[in-house]
């Protein structure tokens, strides 16, 4: 019988699931596309629907109620200003859900949670910034191949030394 098993648990306690939800909650109205399994997409989708739907009001009340999910206040300054406005002529279904495959490591559903009418994408020369770095700059990034050739340095020292 499926008596009292109509809330998605996803395996956490009540803190971890909410912290979990707060978190997905602010990365999607920060970057408008996330990318998560589908389980927690169809956990967050419905309060994400529900904090758009009271970014509309622009009322002080609102915007405490959302604060109290989205703890960070430039997000919610974002969700008020930018997103609310533009769908601002929407009665619901503000968000997607795409598929996007299977992860890798342990095969779970993997899907791309969005709003409807997000902003385009970055165009090409957007996405080169990181062509300028050198090869020092990728090493210095915690990379320990340096540190390896390092070790034998010093053998090798000590022997042209004796």
């Amino acid at each position: 019988m499926r008596h009292r098993s109509h809330r998605y648990r996803l395996g956490r306690l009540t803190g971890h699931r909410w912290a979990l939800m707060r978190n997905l909650l602010t990365a999607l109205f920060r970057h408008e596309r996330i990318s998560t399994t589908e389980t927690k997409a169809k956990a967050v989708q419905p309060l994400a629907e529900r904090m758009i739907t009271l970014a509309k009001q622009e009322s002080l009340h609102a915007r405490r109620q959302v604060l109290s999910m989205v703890p960070d206040t430039e997000v919610v300054g974002r969700l008020f200003d930018t997103i609310a406005a533009r769908l601002s002529d929407r009665h619901g279904g503000y968000t997607r859900i795409l598929r996007n495959g299977v992860r890798p490591g342990d095969a779970a559903p993997m899907v791309f949670l969005e709003l409807v009418d997000r902003v385009a994408a970055p165009t090409d020369k957007d996405k080169g910034k990181d062509k300028g770095k050198t090869k020092d700059d990728k090493k210095s990034k915690g990379d320990t191949a340096g540190k390896a050739a390092g070790r034998g340095k010093k053998k090798r020292e000590k022997a042209a030394a004796s």
